[in-house]
């Protein structure tokens, strides 16, 4: 199942011009998913005027999205593998596309959420048959790094970028911010078309898992709607408490099929592999702890220092701009390093980058209070982000990609999810009759920053674990790299399936 397009990857240098459009493909359809979530933020206030949306109906902009992203990513996963990644990215990204037209000229709040959710559902096909084709074209090794690097670097760009666009052009309409993705999305899969290189699909000897596939969707949709309504139905309400029972009598139903069936969805002993459970807690409270501090710190700029939406932008543009530029470098210090070693570095700059933040007050210094927290969080992201990517796609067969890409992507949005949901609690909770002045909604906000920081505390303690396991861990390494390099040494040519 290895790509045509592996033998020109043996080294940097020698990168053919295909090989690197086809990965620039993969990297404008990353930062398409990072673009729209970071673009709509801004664009809420201007929708609900606009549509006549209500505060409830209004997060269904953003939680529809999410919501079609999370329930099917597992399902979005296996498809590349036993579908072809090349017919799945470029059909998912058709959708996109289309759906991005449609939500610039909806005029009704259903049918807006409609066009969000549409867009979630094909992001979560286009994100782990993406990350699946890199892992299949790029050998494993310093080479892989570097793809990796390039490819995550251009979400945490995306999502920058998006921040600033969204404050430029909702000044002249919101429905720009949606309508922007659709030209950049046809540029893509045009490319793409011509491109991408076709690859053999899995020989599915066991047949499809149907039943897996319908009750972890079901699982995972579940979930994250429960997570998402929750703070406005009530934690403690019977109806969140009936949906957590149910997703998690679903989730039960699903790993017993897993266990049983000659084709599952997603094989759980990947998950035995201490350095692929670590990548998935780790995605989880990494995105998790962002997710919620992006919110907190949009909330204080604009709601109590009465910033715009174009200076929020801004204030968070230093962290997203050393992302961007450390970009070339990250690759190298990960070869050198390993993948544990960075990521509980990234992990300890988190930390300090939140606990930072818990310093400001309603007449900061952009300088010395929050400019520090952003420095901090830029070079975190930049280290810990493509670490979790390699971390979680290395020593894994070709035909596992997918699953493991979709898996990786299952953990970020779950976790920042229920991170979210979480904090926005504890914000609620600590706001309830402490009155409305500025200075006791700044109260507010600092158990929630609190929670935030232990949020990224748990991940740097589960991150740590690995540091004690890493010389049988490189010894394994180094026997997938010979296995590899001995797959590729193979005379026997492989044929490539059609997709």
């Amino acid at each position: 199942m290895t790509s045509p397009l592996t033998a020109d990857s043996a080294s940097p240098e020698r990168w053919s011009p295909r090989l690197w459009g086809t990965l620039l493909v993969l990297c404008a359809a990353m930062f398409l998913d990072a673009l729209d979530v970071s673009m709509v933020g801004v664009a809420l206030p201007s929708i609900g005027s606009e549509l006549n949306l209500s505060t409830s109906t209004l997060q269904w902009v953003v939680s529809g999205y999410i919501l079609g992203y999370g329930g099917l990513l597992l399902l979005g996963g296996r498809a590349a593998d036993l579908l072809g990644r090349r017919r799945v990215f470029l059909i998912a990204l058709a959708v996109f596309a289309l759906a991005s037209l449609l939500g610039g000229f909806v005029d009704s709040g259903p049918l807006l959420i409609a066009s969000r959710f549409i867009k979630g559902l094909s992001a979560a096909f286009t994100a782990p048959a993406g990350l699946s084709i890199i892992t299949t074209t790029f050998a494993e090794g310093p080479v892989r790094n570097r793809a990796l690097t390039i490819y995550t670097t251009c979400a945490a760009t995306g999502f920058s970028m998006g921040l600033v666009l969204s404050g430029l052009l909702t000044e002249a309409s919101w429905r720009l911010t949606m309508l922007l993705p659709a030209p950049i999305a046809v540029i893509a899969l045009v490319a793409g078309l011509k491109l991408i290189p076709r690859s053999a699909r899995e020989k599915n000897t066991g047949g499809y898992d149907v039943p897996g596939a319908v009750t972890g969707t079901a699982a995972m949709l579940l979930l994250v709607f429960t997570v998402v309504e929750a703070p406005e139905a009530g934690w403690a309400s019977a109806r969140t408490l009936l949906s957590f029972l149910v997703a998690a009598v679903l989730l039960a139903v699903f790993v017993r099929i897993e266990l049983r069936t000659a084709s599952p969805l997603i094989r759980l002993g990947v998950l035995r592999s201490g350095p692929q459970l670590r990548a998935q807690i780790g995605a989880m409270t990494f995105f998790g702890g962002y997710v919620s501090f992006q919110f907190l710190a949009t909330q204080y700029f604009q709601t109590l220092l009465g910033w715009s939406a174009l200076e929020t932008a801004l204030a968070f543009l230093p962290a997203g701009a050393l992302v961007a530029l450390s970009s070339t470098k990250v690759g190298s210090v990960i070869d050198r390093f390993g993948t544990p070693r960075v990521i509980v570095a990234g992990f300890v700059l988190l930390v300090a980058s939140y606990a930072l933040f818990l310093r400001v007050s309603l007449t900061p210094s952009y300088a010395s209070m929050v400019l520090p927290s952003m420095i901090l969080l830029g070079f975190a992201c930049a280290l810990v982000f493509p670490s979790l990517n390699i971390q979680a796609t290395n020593g894994v067969d070709d035909h596992e990609q997918g699953m493991v890409s979709g898996l990786l992507n299952t953990s970020i949005q779950v976790g920042g999810a229920i991170f979210l949901a979480v904090v926005t609690a504890v914000i609620t909770a600590a706001g309830d009759g402490a009155g409305s002045s500025p200075q006791a909604v700044l109260d507010s906000y600092r158990p929630g920053l609190i929670v935030v920081t232990a949020i990224a505390g748990v991940g740097l303690l589960i991150t740590l674990t690995g540091l004690r396991t890493r010389p049988a861990r490189r010894t394994q390494e180094t026997i997938t790299v010979v296995k590899s390099v001995q797959r590729e040494d193979d005379p026997e040519p492989v044929a490539a399936g059609r997709d």
